[in-house]
């Protein structure tokens, strides 16, 4: 099972559907199987430098059980339908996995050791990594992975996915955001710039 890291640069897994035409047949204008190929690239390229080895296990696994949920989700609803009843049919789903969902997460945001704000995130799983679930045209914004990765850095937390059940296929709609700095930090691990912004990432 594969899935877009987040920093795709801004062709996203949304190249999946390339021209608007991504029919896999390709159109002779470097763009192959719908558009497919650019994000390709980019994702051998971010496989080299963030390998699912450096990801808590447990958290990995966790994460894996969410994909399933969501593309059992996709399955039985297709697109069409608003974030919040995706991600009711998500905590229906992941509870009969026995995955432990918390729904609307807050998050403090501090600074210098006091609390300035606070912000949420849609699903908490396993108190491990965050979700936040889309139902919308368009391709995941660098907005978007930011504020997922600012999430995840004022948590302590390891890994994030955005999820967009608007898309035809859910794999096109699947973004990976990864908290850099705690892995370099706990791990002794170095990656290269290409994956200190908005990352994407590779398959599962």
């Amino acid at each position: 099972m594969s899935y877009e890291q987040d920093g795709r640069g801004e062709g996203s897994y949304g190249g999946g559907r390339g021209d608007g035409r991504g029919d896999g047949r390709g159109d002779g204008r470097g763009r192959g199987r719908g558009g497919y190929r650019g994000g390709r690239d980019d994702r051998r390229d971010d496989r080299r430098g963030i390998p699912l080895s450096a990801l808590d296990a447990a958290t990995t696994e966790s994460s894996r059980k969410l994909i399933g949920a969501a593309i059992e989700v996709h399955k039985a609803l297709g697109p069409g339908y608003d974030a919040t009843a995706y991600a009711n049919a998500l905590k229906i789903e992941l509870a009969d996995a026995g995955v432990v969902v918390k729904h609307g997460h807050q998050v403090d945001v501090m600074y210098k050791g006091k609390k300035i704000s606070e912000t949420s995130t849609d699903l908490c799983i396993d108190s491990r990594f965050f979700v936040d679930v889309l139902a919308r045209p368009g391709q995941i914004s660098t907005f978007e992975r930011l504020a997922l990765r600012a999430k995840l850095k004022a948590s302590d937390l390891e890994l994030g996915l955005i999820i967009n059940f608007a898309e035809r296929r859910l794999k096109d709609g699947l973004v990976r955001v990864v908290n850099i700095e705690k892995i370099q930090r706990e791990k002794g691990l170095e990656f290269g710039d290409d994956v200190g912004e908005p990352e994407h990432d590779d398959g599962m």
